[in-house]
Parts: C-alpha cells; sequence; structure tokens
C-alpha cells in the first residue's frame, strides 16, 4: 500500500462571501504526478497555498506526509506559485545561493545543471530575462529541492510550446519517483503524458478524481478531451 502524500478532509476556504473551496474530499498518494485542472476561480491555487502552508483561516483537515500544514509540513514541499517570487536584480546564482541558506534540502549543483540545461544567461539579472527564461530559472530552483511534495502552480503558461516541452522533460528527470508532484494548469494537452492521476475542480468542490489510465479506459477519452465534456455539461 503507498504513503499517502496529501490527504484533505472537508477543506472548505471562504474570501469574504465567497467560497473558494466547499468541503473538499481529497487523498493523493506518494509516487504519483497529480493533474489539478479546473477553470479560472474554480479554486486551484488555493488549494496549492493552503497545501504549502502559506495561507491560514481555512477550515477541515489537511495533512501533508502526516503532518498538518506548517513549519514540519513545509519542509517537506517545494512550493512553485504562480506569481514571480524572486528579487528582479537577482542573477541566477544569486538565486541558488539564496535557496541554498533558506532550505537544507536545496542540491545546488542540480540547480546549476537545470540553469544550464535551460541554456539560462547567468550573467543577466532577473529583470532583463524574458518571462519564459524567469520561470524556467523558478522551476530550476523548485525541482532542486530534495522534498517529499512537489506544488507546481501553473508552470509552463508563460512559455512556447517548444519550450514547454523541454521545461516538462526537465521536470520528470528530477522529480524523484517516490515524492508526489501535484501540477496545476490550463495546459491539459501538454501535461497529459505526466499524469497518473486526475483531479478536476470546479466552483470549489471536486468534480471528478480518478487514475488516468482507468478514466481514459473507461470514456474512451483522452483527459483533455474528457475536462471538455464534463466542464460543457455543467
Amino acid at each position: 500500500m503507498m504513503d499517502t502524500g496529501i490527504e484533505v478532509t472537508g477543506l472548505t476556504k471562504d474570501y469574504g462571501r465567497f467560497r473558494a473551496l466547499d468541503h473538499v474530499d481529497l487523498a493523493l498518494p506518494a509516487g504519483h504526478v497529480a493533474g489539478l485542472m479546473g477553470e479560472n476561480g474554480s479554486g486551484k491555487t488555493t488549494l496549492l497555498k493552503i497545501l504549502a502552508g502559506v495561507l491560514s483561516g481555512w477550515d477541515g483537515d489537511v495533512r501533508i506526509c502526516g503532518r498538518r500544514p506548517g513549519p514540519e509540513s513545509k519542509a517537506m514541499v517545494s512550493y512553485l506559485p504562480d506569481a514571480s517570487f524572486l528579487p528582479d536584480g537577482a542573477r541566477s546564482l544569486d538565486a541558488i545561493a539564496l535557496y541554498a541558506r533558506f532550505f537544507g534540502d536545496f542540491d545546488a549543483r542540480r540547480a546549476r545543471e537545470m540553469i544550464d540545461f535551460f541554456e539560462l544567461p547567468e550573467g543577466r539579472t532577473l529583470k532583463e530575462l524574458s518571462k519564459g527564461m524567469r520561470e524556467k530559472l523558478q522551476i530550476a530552483l523548485a525541482m532542486s529541492r530534495r522534498a517529499r511534495v512537489y506544488l507546481l502552480d501553473e508552470p509552463i503558461s508563460g512559455v512556447d510550446p517548444a519550450a514547454r516541452d523541454i521545461i516538462l522533460r526537465a521536470v520528470l528527470e528530477n522529480f524523484d519517483p517516490d515524492a508526489l508532484m501535484v501540477l496545476s494548469t490550463h495546459l491539459i494537452a501538454d501535461v497529459e503524458p505526466l499524469i497518473d492521476t486526475v483531479v478536476f475542480l470546479r466552483h470549489g468542490k471536486v468534480l471528478l478524481h480518478g487514475d488516468a489510465d482507468d478514466l481514459r479506459a473507461q470514456t474512451g477519452l483522452t483527459i483533455d478531451a474528457l475536462f471538455r465534456k464534463e466542464y460543457a455539461s455543467c
């Protein structure tokens, strides 16, 4: 029996009168890549922030590798938010040094190898990099931690189709097969070959959750086509 990386029961989060998450129940096992999918406002980013331990004020029970969100769980989670989080004046080597100071599980050698793989210029500041280059740097940093859970929020949204393939290949090559990855994206067709488990969110609720291969076999559809069908029928 596989260890459960993430267990969520009755998770509810309100922003004033708006309910972002509505009694979400979810279990995601270690050793899997889970695709977290849904339209804008479905609750994907809110869910990832709670799992990462950077958002409070919610109800329900959340466990990451058996721990409630807090300092102990944060040490096990590598979180890539959907917004840039590095200072504009930093260069790639500055960013590596910053991560090395903050995270005891950070592998600086791996980060440098990924930066070389992405062919990122070391001498430029982040302000001088394109959006795609900046995203590649942030992915290199996030994937260079020896984490047990990786939470990636829209990691390929700002890059062209050719660069997406390069990024996804690098992500897979640097992913510990015993860890859990939760990958939030709108670009379902691009990530479909990677994912083992599918989670569809709609209006803060789990619309569908299952094994990707089982869903394809049961419906005769790709995950991308199934997503379009499910949301068209809602």
